[in-house]
């Protein structure tokens, strides 16, 4: 097992969403997990037999690995169903080359699906009871983020039009996405005026609720060569956990991504400088900002300022979220599998007129509840 996380030995050959948005009355995330795994072969040119590792997290089924399994008739010869939230398939990522690459499995599926638009995001995602926060009856997850966002305005000076200006990006890369929910064009005036959430978030400032599903395949180095499309090669990995609760999160100003971020770079032997598409877990505008500064692409206190006048949207200094994130894409329940896929289509160039020029580095980042964990992975078109 100590060479089990080896820089490029392990690589991403198929990505696909299920349909997005609204799904059929008695659609189940299992449905969405099936459609887009026979997809995701469909893209690497591998049958569902070959698939001997099952990994997925779902806040709608406690077992979701078990139950995708029965579902798609596979008996798999490792399994995993670890939940961290929104950073659960990052945590994947690692699991499954450890597992590929100590030959517990040779092809890993990584699937999530979600219906918390048809059913309500409260029967899909019911809260837990916190002893220190649940009698004060905040509105999670927003109010948690609300706070980060009020304390690093506070502290930085960040101001509130540049917290707009990820709305605004997000959305300009949504138009050029045409499986995206949003698209109408939106001004910062358009994200400040809109309805209050908690403040200073607005509507705007907060995720999309939408049904989806998604999945990925990895395989080993060797065998990817031999398949359907070109391999995006996963070069690093990192994680952190950091609390559970907001009251809980030692500086609202900095997140596990400090940790994470290091980890995954050091593993794969680059800085930020090298990243040509940063894709962030963005539930909140904030989150991006904060994500920003935490995986070293500015300093502390400076991402408003990195991702003003349109840093950070199409024709800005780094692409972020190019699919349109969670602000404007899509947002079933926990997003980071998503940010892998786009990932791997920007690293394949297949992405139309969202396309990143020349992208051989990709970073996706995983954010799970009120920033309580935080997984990073770099992929790239080279293995060594």
């Amino acid at each position: 097992m100590i060479n089990s996380l080896r820089r490029g030995s392990v690589a991403v050959v198929g990505a696909a969403e299920s349909e997005l948005g609204l799904c059929a009355p008695g659609t189940t995330p299992y449905d969405l997990m099936a459609q887009a795994t026979h997809r995701a072969l469909e893209d690497c040119g591998l049958q569902l037999k070959d698939v001997d590792g099952v990994f997925t997290a779902s806040s709608q089924a406690r077992f979701s690995s078990v139950g995708l399994c029965e579902y798609l008739g596979l008996k798999p010869r490792y399994q995993d169903n670890t939940l961290m939230g929104g950073a659960s398939f990052m945590s994947h990522v690692t699991h499954a080359m450890a597992a590929i690459n100590s030959g517990l499995c040779d092809v890993a599926l990584i699937a999530y699906g979600s219906t918390q638009k048809s059913v309500s995001r409260a029967a899909a995602s019911p809260r837990e009871y916190n002893a220190y926060e649940t009698p004060y009856k905040p509105f999670l997850p927003t109010s948690a983020y609300a706070m980060v966002a009020a304390r690093h305005m506070y502290q930085y000076g960040t101001k509130r039009e540049q917290l707009a200006e990820v709305a605004v990006a997000a959305r300009q890369w949504a138009l050029m996405n045409p499986v995206a929910w949003e698209k109408k064009p939106l001004s910062i005036d358009e994200v400040i005026s809109a309805r209050m959430v908690s403040s200073p978030l607005t509507i705007r400032d907060c995720c999309l609720v939408t049904d989806g599903g998604g999945a990925i395949i990895l395989t080993s180095a060797a065998r990817a060569k031999d398949l359907k499309k070109s391999p995006a090669y996963i070069l690093g990995v990192g994680e952190e956990l950091s609390h559970i609760g907001i009251s809980g999160m030692p500086d609202l100003t900095v997140s596990g991504a400090a940790i994470s971020g290091p980890k995954a770079y050091a593993m794969a032997g680059i800085t930020h400088q090298e990243v040509d598409l940063a894709m962030l877990y963005d539930a909140f505008t904030i989150n991006t900002i904060l994500f920003l500064e935490d995986l070293g692409f500015c300093a502390k206190g400076e991402g408003g300022e990195f991702v003003a006048n349109g840093g950070i949207a199409p024709g800005g200094h780094l692409p972020v979220n190019t699919n349109g994130g969670g602000l404007s894409y899509c947002h079933p329940g926990m997003y980071g599998l998503f940010l892998l896929i786009e990932s791997v289509r920007q690293l394949r160039g297949e992405c139309g007129v969202r396309q990143v020029p020349n992208c051989e580095v990709a970073l996706a980042h995983g954010n799970g509840g009120v920033l309580s964990s935080q997984a990073t992975v770099i992929l790239a078109t080279y293995s060594d």
